[in-house]
């Protein structure tokens, strides 16, 4: 599978700028399935539609809206939501160099790859064995689809890999985990030392190196196979060509609602 390129710019610190391309590390194994119309196999579209005057609403009649209590909104224009949006990153400007191990798993979000761009590569090594040498990690701030990440650039397996991090105000509080587990321990709640012992010989004998080829996604590899066996024995299904055009689409079932709700109402 070729690397899908997703950005492309420079990491530097310092005086030091190695062009590099970020590309995806991860793909989900998540089987998606489109819902479509039993009766002709048609892709079903989602339309957005007002309750209050049961009808269908038209792109140029939304607007975005931030709920503060149940039904209380402060309304915002996309102009407005523009003026505050990060302009995209240029460069990874590293801010400072930390040591890995200190940050705590529940703060990694989504795993990418950094590799060189031409020309940068005998920088991009040397920084990726210095990286692994140390046990550092380059803290900085990205802006990835009008998003602002925070993100760590680490040397993994001999490359460069970009972790986007979760800012600390995103991470739950443990005070409510911590008054569960228990901080303290009280003669009844002790472990008796021939438990700890036992455990501990459990988790000894249980102990191997980390291979996650030797586990995989077992639901899916059932969906994928009962969909290959349906396609052989069933075949597929082709959904019918549409003409029109999707936003005639859209006003034509509005005029077509609008006429049935006012049938319904004379007929009352």
């Amino acid at each position: 599978m070729a690397l899908q390129e997703i950005w492309n710019g420079t990491v530097s610190f310092s005086l030091v700028a190695i062009p590099v391309k970020l590309v995806r590390a991860v793909e989900t194994g998540r089987v998606s399935f489109r819902m479509l119309h039993r009766k002709d196999y048609s892709p079903l579209a989602r339309r957005m539609y007002c309750p209050k005057e049961e009808k269908l609403v038209p792109p140029d009649e939304i607007v975005r809206g931030y709920e503060i209590t149940p039904d209380k909104y402060i309304v915002i224009t996309e102009k407005e939501l523009e003026s505050v949006s990060p302009e995209r990153s240029r460069t990874i400007e590293i801010l400072e160099f930390i040591d890995i191990k200190d940050v705590a798993p529940v703060y990694y979000d989504h795993p990418y790859y950094l590799v060189p761009s031409k020309g940068g590569e005998k920088a991009y090594r040397l920084l990726v064995e210095v990286m692994r040498r140390t046990n550092k990690a380059g803290l900085a701030k990205f802006v990835l689809r009008e998003r602002e990440y925070l993100v760590a650039v680490k040397s993994t397996d001999g490359a460069l890999s970009l972790i986007t991090l979760h800012y600390s105000g995103e991470i739950l509080p443990d005070e409510d985990l911590l008054s569960k587990v228990g901080t303290t321990r009280s003669r009844e709640e002790k472990i008796e030392s021939e438990e700890k012992s036992r455990m501990k010989k459990i988790i000894k004998e249980m102990t191997a190196d980390f291979n996650p080829d030797k586990y995989a996604d077992e639901r899916r590899k059932k969906i994928m196979k009962l969909l290959e066996k349906k396609a052989k024995d069933k075949g597929t299904v082709e959904a019918p060509e549409i003409e029109e055009e999707v936003e005639e689409g859209v006003v034509d079932l509005v005029a077509v609602l609008e006429e049935s709700m006012r049938k319904v109402k004379e007929h009352r």
